[in-house]
């Protein structure tokens, strides 16, 4: 149970609240007196290389450029409405989108795919251990593996295998769709949506977009839900369980977050990227005494690792490891000068890190065969040598410290407390701290519910996705997120929205002192941040979880509840597959980025209108931040008017 506010809290002002937390200007401070240190050392940023970018091609901006076969490339102008093989502006910007479905789903399920092989050579005497074995049986019986009197290695193997089929087998579709609510199961089933294995669907969006294929736009977007689903509900989904099986399910723990993390007396070294396979071993091989021993007698007072981007909330929410910061700070933690190693396994990584760390002492390691990077030290990393390899890259950042250049470093202050850790299960504990709820309540999303329907909460919003130099980075998050915390509108977030979050000081406890009324008394009585941190991108299935289960405790389908998905600051393919499952599950979708389909009026209903009539939701966009949390807070209202509430 939370505590009450104390007198000097009750009359403290908020303005002199919000001077706890970091501002936008401040973040923007601190990186550019980082890039003018680069600037001194003649190394190049991204805040460079954007320059020279722009403007930026129209063609590639409307999606309306082709180049899937070497006839082209075509472009749709005024005085050329159709490729050279009769494709228009539909058929362009429909194939390029459901391509960037398809690599994003394609990312999240080869890194779950690394996950299953993991769990397969689990063993009780080797580098990977069951961790979380009540999970792992709640899930064999789900899959109707035989657990009585069997060893719990065996039964991880046979579930291991049941997921590795999810990935290729003939017949059926995936095993996850069944967490979904009965309605929306039936509508997959009656749209044709309902995927079926993760390849197969990856191997047909491809196919489907190959020159002299699918040209009419609908079918193109019904696949990128379908292919969408494959990830939420097949990659991103087996990622997250497996994950929890081999290395614990999170619970709540303290951390903090941004570059003040940093330390000038300990050995940094930075975990970047999106696997935990790799970055639980390297934390753990940090934790060993003859390696501490080492940093010391190099003259060192210990080792401090620190996450970046997804690889960041992996750690934080397990091992409390403190967060530097998401996608764009990449480059700052090298540009701090004290920095020993930053290594890093798959996905969101910068192939300019190699040319950067080449201006300080920073050791650049790469660890898979998926992101092989120049200028960087390869060491492949699998499961048989895990711990020696984790072992060999702490041991190369120690010996590294003697390295570094006082000259150099400068380390940003700004760092702010951070409460992580909230998947569904902990959420479902902490709900059970909320007063007055009954007994048959308990362990259920009945007391958020009640919260909700009598207007203590106006709704939820799950804030994701990346940081963008396009727009004012982390700008939109942190200013929508005040904001509809302030409108008693709770949030759940994760991957690089999480981090802007976390550097800001959204994540402490303290963010209460900005919020509504209501919210603010749910977060004194359960004692949580009014934004509930819930992991790494593959973690957005934790939201489909968690959206499905509260339907099914309401009695409603998904696309009625007053909850919303919005990603205000989108990057990648895997953001345009994240955004396809969330919409098909029934979520309308804020972007504040515009997709590259803007040059096919017909691609632009589609995606706004035209999926709506399909799934029951769509995608909103608005580029302007401020107009954008509006249409949110307006969103979330007309679905409590729909249900009279």
């Amino acid at each position: 149970m939370g505590s009450a506010p104390t007198m000097v809290e009750q009359h403290t002002s908020r303005e002199d609240i919000l001077k706890r937390f970091t501002t936008i200007e401040q973040l923007e401070a601190d990186t550019e007196k980082l890039h003018e240190m680069a600037c001194a050392v003649c190394a190049e940023t991204w805040a460079d290389r954007g320059k020279k970018q722009t403007p930026h091609c129209k063609f590639g901006e409307d999606g309306v450029c082709c180049r899937v076969c070497s006839m082209g490339p075509c472009r749709i102008t005024p005085k050329a409405s159709r490729g050279i093989c009769g494709a228009d502006e539909h058929t362009i910007a429909g194939r390029h989108y459901l391509r960037m479905a398809t690599a994003g789903a394609a990312s999240h399920s080869d890194h779950a795919r690394e996950i299953a092989h993991v769990l397969r050579e689990s063993s009780p005497e080797g580098n990977f251990k069951i961790r979380d074995e009540a999970k792992l049986i709640r899930l064999a019986k789900e899959w109707n593996v035989e657990t009585e009197g069997r060893d719990i290695y065996d039964v991880a193997h046979e579930v291991a295998d049941l997921g590795l089929m999810e990935f290729g087998k003939p017949f059926g579709t995936q095993r996850f769709l069944k967490r979904a609510t009965k309605e929306r199961q039936e509508l997959w089933e009656k749209e044709d949506l309902a995927p079926r294995a993760i390849d197969r669907e990856v191997s047909t969006s491809l196919h489907m977009t190959h020159m002299g294929n699918t040209a009419e736009a609908e079918a193109l977007v019904r696949q990128s839900l379908k292919v969408g689903l494959a990830d939420g509900y097949g990659g991103s989904m087996i990622s997250t369980l497996f994950s929890d099986i081999l290395f614990g399910t999170p619970t709540a723990r303290s951390t903090e977050g941004n570059l003040g993390v940093l330390e000038h007396d300990m050995v940094n070294l930075i975990v970047h990227g999106h696997d935990p396979v790799f970055s639980e071993m390297v934390v753990l091989a940090s934790e060993e005494k003859d390696l501490q021993d080492l940093a010391k007698k190099k003259g060192a007072k210990g080792i401090n690792v620190v996450g970046l981007c997804c690889t960041a909330n992996e750690v934080a929410m397990r091992h409390g490891v403190r967060m530097a910061g998401n996608f764009l700070q990449q480059e700052n933690v090298i540009l701090t000068g004290a920095v020993e190693m930053i290594c890093v396994d798959v996905q969101c990584i910068f192939p300019a890190l190699g040319p950067l760390t080449d201006c300080y002492h920073t050791k650049f390691v790469t660890s898979s065969p998926v992101a092989k990077i120049p200028r960087s030290i390869y060491m492949p990393f699998g499961p048989d040598t895990a711990r020696e390899n984790a072992r060999e890259i702490v041991r190369m950042a120690v010996d590294n410290f003697e390295n570094r250049d006082l000259g150099k470093v400068f380390i940003p202050e700004h760092k702010q407390p951070a409460s992580v850790g909230y998947p569904t299960e902990q959420i479902i504990y902490e709900l059970d701290g909320v007063t007055n709820s009954h007994v048959e309540e308990r362990g259920s999303y009945r007391p958020a519910i009640d919260s909700i329907k009598s207007g203590v909460l106006r709704g939820a919003v799950a804030i994701v996705g990346c940081n963008n130099p396009r727009v004012r980075p982390d700008f939109s998050h942190i200013e929508i997120m005040k904001e509809l915390i302030a409108n008693d509108i709770l949030i759940v977030a994760t991957g690089c929205a999480a981090q802007a979050a976390a550097k800001s000081g959204l994540l402490g406890k303290d963010a209460k002192f900005i919020c509504g009324a209501g919210l603010r008394r749910v977060c004194e009585l359960v004692g949580i941040p009014p934004v509930l941190h819930m992991g790494a991108c593959v973690d957005i299935s934790r939201m489909m979880l968690l959206v499905n289960e509260i339907a099914g405790d309401w009695g409603v389908d998904v696309t009625q509840l007053p909850i919303v998905g919005c990603a205000p600051e989108w990057m990648s393919e895997k953001a345009v597959a994240i955004a396809n499952y969330v919409v098909a599950t029934g979520i309308d979708t804020y972007l504040g980025i515009e997709p590259q389909v803007k040059g096919s009026a017909q691609m632009m209903e589609l995606i706004t209108e035209g999926t709506r009539k399909i799934t029951g939701a769509g995608y909103i966009i608005n580029t302007d931040p401020r107009e954008l949390v509006k249409s949110i807070i307006d969103g979330i209202e007309r679905k409590r008017a729909a249900l009279g509430i």
